[in-house]
């Protein structure tokens, strides 16, 4: 089993949401972030005076999938929250190892517990 963070746009969420629904994956988790890469932030501007805000508003999705459907899932993911022509700041996916689950309602464990 693999657990996949993806760190993207708040405005591609429901694309990548529909998009993993599409390929069966029935659970996920969304949290709301704040961070930065190479992107660096950018300058805003509130009543008249412009700032740097350093630190970014993005969404971090994750999910756990078995070994076979990561490289679906990470395709989907990848079409899905990528911007015309690919920019700065579209994201990153992480691909991690699960050592168990446990569903804590039945006491299943392993994939049956995704």
């Amino acid at each position: 089993m693999k657990k996949i963070e993806a760190i993207i746009k708040p405005a591609k969420l429901d694309g990548v949401k529909d998009a993993l629904s599409a390929l069966g994956i029935n659970g996920m988790t969304a949290t709301d972030v704040r961070g930065f890469g190479r992107q660096k932030g950018q300058i805003e501007t509130y009543r008249g005076s412009a700032r740097e805000v350093s630190f970014l508003t993005k969404v971090k999705i994750e999910a756990v999938v078995s070994d076979a459907m990561v490289g679906p899932v990470v395709e989907a993911i990848v079409k899905a929250a990528r911007t015309n022509g690919g920019q700065i700041g579209d994201g990153k996916i992480f691909v991690t190892d699960v050592a168990d689950v446990v569903r804590i309602r039945t006491g299943e464990r392993g994939e049956t517990a995704i």
